[in-house]
């Protein structure tokens, strides 16, 4: 086997048990909150602004790593890529702080824009889900130097990533008035 190769098949179960654990837990905070443990928590209500601005964060830099590498500036890419990726696990964090300590929000729109509300939340839920194996994937790919294969998943990792940091702050952005 070659290095390549090995690289790929060293990451590859990390990528499917991260690719099923993580949504999994996520799911589970909607049922499971710290006080069901007896620990007494103050809710983390300051969180949501500051993940939301994290996925704003993510949206710029993803775009501004496509642009680096088509510069050809391969190590202004991977930069910005591991701070996507940084930016990523760190909203991931906060979102689980968040609600393993408070109720979720219920969005409060009627008519037509609960519609549009519920259309981008629901795609950016189920695209969160599909873009964890497919950002590791390409990650790995890059390390792996296999970047034939890497351009390709990425030219599909990188517009669902953008559409779910994006959405991340429009889904913010109109249940935000609806918070206690």
């Amino acid at each position: 086997m070659n290095t390549q190769n090995a690289t790929e098949q060293k990451y590859n179960k990390w990528i499917w048990i991260l690719s099923i654990v993580i949504p999994v837990a996520v799911g589970l905070l909607f049922f499971v909150k710290l006080k069901d443990f007896g620990l007494n928590v103050d809710p983390l209500t300051f969180l949501p602004p500051i993940y939301a601005t994290i996925n704003g964060f993510t949206a710029i830099i993803l775009v501004a790593a496509v642009i680096m590498i088509k510069k050809g500036n391969r190590v202004a890419h991977e930069r910005l890529m591991k701070l996507a990726i940084a930016l990523s696990v760190c909203f991931l964090l906060l979102y689980i702080g968040y609600h393993m300590t408070s109720e979720s929000t219920k969005f409060g729109g009627e008519g037509v824009i609960k519609y549009v509300y519920l259309f981008i939340l629901l795609t950016h839920i189920l695209l969160s889900i599909a873009v964890i194996p497919l950002v590791l994937i390409t990650y790995v790919k890059a390390l792996a130097q296999r970047f034939d294969k890497h351009k390709k998943i990425a030219r599909i990792t990188f517009p669902l990533w953008l559409y779910v940091a994006v959405t991340g702050v429009v889904v913010y952005v109109m249940i935000s008035p609806y918070y206690v």
